[in-house]
């Protein structure tokens, strides 16, 4: 019967939602310190008058980025590509950093030849 109640509970999943008009996200880790919102609070659980701290805007100017650290983009262009696609954003920022670096380091080592 206790595998029963664990399946019956669902942890919600803490997506984050950008405010369409200014750019803010709403990440529920962190909640909303100007508002005295704590941390782990979900979207749909914001007070009926709570509004974007930046600009101002209704909770209806807000659209569902889905969770941090998952990969960006529509979810039916994730399978094309050299599997860069399924990338996280921040494995995309090492990914490309990493190889600016690297041409760098190419560059520089050019100085080396005579």
């Amino acid at each position: 019967m206790s595998e029963q109640a664990e399946q019956a509970i669902e942890t919600p999943v803490l997506d984050r939602y950008e405010c369409r008009s200014c750019g803010y996200v709403y990440e529920p880790e962190k909640g909303d310190d100007s508002h005295d919102i704590p941390a782990g609070t979900l979207f749909s659980e914001l007070p009926i008058n709570w509004r974007c701290p930046v600009c101002t805007a209704k909770k209806v100017a807000f659209a569902n980025i889905g969770p941090s650290g998952t990969a960006s983009g529509f979810k039916e262009n994730l399978g094309y590509g050299l599997g860069v696609n399924k990338l996280t954003p921040a494995q995309k920022n090492i990914l490309i950093f990493s190889a600016l670096a690297l041409g760098f380091l190419f560059f520089i080592s050019l100085y080396g030849l005579q």
